[in-house]
């Protein structure tokens, strides 16, 4: 697979990772109530948001390829 293929997958994964973050944030704040469940899923969508920054960023700082 070309650098350019991975790079597309990889950017791919980080807005798929970004959505579900979204997504778990609004659950987190307005569908639960106060418990265990709330923190964890807050707690996941935290990590979904870091991971999926920190791989957008490594596709924006390694730059085009070609």
């Amino acid at each position: 697979m070309s650098p350019s293929m991975q790079k597309m997958w990889i950017s791919i994964i980080a807005m798929i990772l970004l959505a579900l973050a979204m997504f778990t944030i609004y659950i987190s704040r307005y569908k639960l109530n106060k418990g265990f469940l709330k923190v964890v899923t807050a707690i996941t969508a935290w990590l979904f948001m870091l991971i999926g920054g920190l791989l957008m960023l490594f596709v924006v700082l390694t730059g085009p390829t070609s």
